[in-house]
Order: C-alpha cells, then structure tokens, then sequence
C-alpha cells in the first residue's frame, strides 16, 4: 500500500500564458451581448420511431404499444393495445431549438431520443410529430428518417455497440408552422453582457456614445454591470434592424478579472497575464508512506505434530522528499510563477496544490475556478 500526501492525481497538464506585454485585442458587441428579447427557444415533443430491424421496444414498455394503437385508431384501425407485439417500432422524445425570428417554412434540426427499452434508432423513420414551446403551443412538425452516430453489431449473447445509437438526429427535418415569440426592438433595445462587468458595461456604453457622436444627446447608458440601455436614433426609426446591425460593429476593450482556472479531471491549470502574486516564500515536499505485506510459510519439522502456517511479515518504509522553496517578490508576473515552479521539479499536481495554498494565503491575487 502506498499513500501520499500530495492533494492530486492527474495525468495532463496544459499551461496557457499570455506575455506581459501583449494586450487583449478589443471584440465587436456581437461577441460581448446579446439582445434582450432576441433568444432562443426550446421546443420537445413526443413521437414514434418505426422501420427498425427488431431493435424497438419490447412488450414491457407499454406506452410505446398504447401510442402505435391509438394513432391506428386514428386512421380507421382499431386494435388492441395489449395483444400487440411490434419490435420494429420505438417511442422518442423529439427536441428541437427554435432559433429568434424564425418565420413558417424554415427548417430546422432536431433530436431524437429513445425512451423505454429500445436497442438501437439505427435506420429508423420518425413520424409526424408535433413540437410544442413552453407554453404550449406548436412550433414545428418533425418527420424524417433518424441519422445515428452509431450502431449495434451481434447477435443473441455476443453483441458489439458503437457509440451511442438510442439517439439521432433529424437535419432540416422539422418545419417551423408559426413565428417565433421574439421581441422585435422599437425604440430602444437592452445590450445584455456575456459576463456581467461594471467596468465592461461603462466602456460598452461610452464606445456606444463615441460612435454616435451626431446624435443630440448621449444614446447609451448601463444599467448595471448586465444591462446596457441604447436609445434608437431618430436617423434609424425606420431602420432598426440597420442600427443593430452597426451596434454589433462597435469595438470595445473588455475587462477580464485576474482568474485561475483549474481542472481537476484533466490536470489542465489556465491563467491570464492579470493574475498577480504577492510577495511569498513556497516550501513544498514529497512525505512517502509504503507499507509491505509478505506471507511467509511455517513448516513443522517431521512427526513434531505441529500445522503448517502461513505467516505475514509486515514492513514498514518511510521516505520524505528534502523541501523545496522559491521565493516570489514584489509585482511577480505568472511566468515567474510558472518558472519557478517548474525550476524545482514540480509536476501538475504539485502547483495545483500550490495555487490552492496560495490562496488559503492570500498570495494570490486572483480568483480561483475548479472545474
């Protein structure tokens, strides 16, 4: 048995620097908001997968047998929902994302999920389904036949699955019926930010003001560190789509808080060229623990009348690492960090262990993420 004081155990390591000197270029508005009221819309439906080759559900999932009877019934055929027995059809969940302002006729993709016992959606054909919003109503029909990005191979006992093949997708196979409940902006329209920022909400709206210096009186004004109010121009009454379009135009420098971003999972450490550490010694060292079991046979010697016994010789071995130490001082950049770092030999799951103890201490200025 061995055991280790180190915190983590991780198998890759990936470090993303940014020079000192280098400086974030600034982004349009359309890569730092979007508009209130212009979002997307989920829609889901419930529909019925037929064609498949003996992978459908079985006799036990019983809504899948009341479903094909009752849309039977529908066109003139009446059977019993308990007597039938149909492999070659499967009941799914059918979800689809409706985008803003899409209008009747578009069409869009969905997805395609088995519900009860079903093995595979492999060749499939969905059927009508009626997609419906959050409050109810319908968006969009979904048919077509199912695309799976897997498969299942074999026999009774002996069966090979690829991927995942309970689930599929249906592209361009359902048509939008109905407008999509976006707001279209009137008089205004509200910028909502990515990542809420009071310093990125105040530069938005002075970036705004500067590109619309002809107008009488300042358009733009934040709100909070979220919301960023614009005023349409009377030059661009008629023509808000136009003036949207030169708002996403508009260039801003947005503020990026200092950030440590850790995963533990993958052993992956990210940091920006604002992350700062205050003046701080680090003393870091390895304690190994290893404990040994080994079994060891007791023979009797002839006619003693004793028993043969299995003896267990336990050994213990300690082995402590002599500490290493780095010292930081005033104004150290995140590549002093790393190199020093990495000057004594620490490995991803030692600096990870350092940037946590970093922060317990207060050394580092930044906010630490673990993902």
């Amino acid at each position: 048995m061995l055991a280790r004081t180190s915190a983590l155990i991780l198998v890759a390591w990936s470090l993303l620097q940014i020079p000192a000197s280098a400086e974030p270029p600034p982004a349009r508005l359309k890569e730092l908001v979007s508009l209130e009221g212009v979002r997307d819309n989920q829609l889901i439906g419930y529909g019925i997968v037929v064609g498949l080759k003996g992978t459908g559900d079985r006799q036990q999932t019983l809504f899948t047998a009341q479903s094909l009877a009752n849309m039977l019934q529908q066109m003139g055929v009446t059977v019993n929902s308990s007597t039938m027995l149909v492999r070659n059809t499967a009941a799914a969940m059918v979800t689809a994302t409706l985008p803003p302002f899409a209008q009747p006729g578009m069409q869009i993709d969905v997805t395609v999920a088995a519900m009860g016992d079903c093995a595979s959606l492999q060749g499939g054909l969905l059927l009508m389904t009626s997609l419906r919003g959050i409050n109810g109503q319908v968006y969009s029909i979904a048919q077509g036949p199912v695309v799976t990005g897997g498969f299942i191979l074999g026999g009774t006992g002996n069966t090979q699955t690829v991927n995942h093949p309970t689930v599929g997708r249906i592209p361009g196979g359902a048509i939008v019926e109905q407008p999509a409940p976006s707001v279209a902006p009137s008089h205004q329209v509200k910028l909502q930010l990515h990542e809420a920022d009071f310093t990125t909400a105040a530069r938005i709206a002075e970036a705004v003001n500067r590109h619309f210096t002809a107008e009488a009186s300042p358009i733009a004004h934040a709100d909070s560190s979220g919301l960023v109010s614009v005023v349409i121009p009377a030059s661009f009454s008629t023509h808000a789509t136009e003036f949207i379009a030169e708002l996403e135009a508009v260039t801003v420098k947005p503020d990026r808080p200092a950030r440590v971003v850790i995963n533990e999972r993958t052993g992956t450490i990210v940091m920006g060229k604002e992350v700062h550490v205050s003046p701080v010694a680090i003393m870091h060292g390895n304690l190994t623990v290893e404990i040994q079991t080994t079994y060891n046979v007791s023979q009797p010697n002839p006619l003693s009348g004793g028993r043969t016994e299995v003896v267990p010789q336990v050994s213990v071995g300690v082995k402590e690492e002599k500490a290493r130490n780095v010292v930081l001082k005033e104004g150290a950049t995140v590549e002093e960090l790393v190199r020093a770092l990495t000057s004594i030999g620490s490995t991803p799951r030692d600096i990870i262990a350092i940037l946590q103890s970093l922060r317990s201490a207060g050394a580092l200025e930044a906010e630490l993420q673990v993902i």
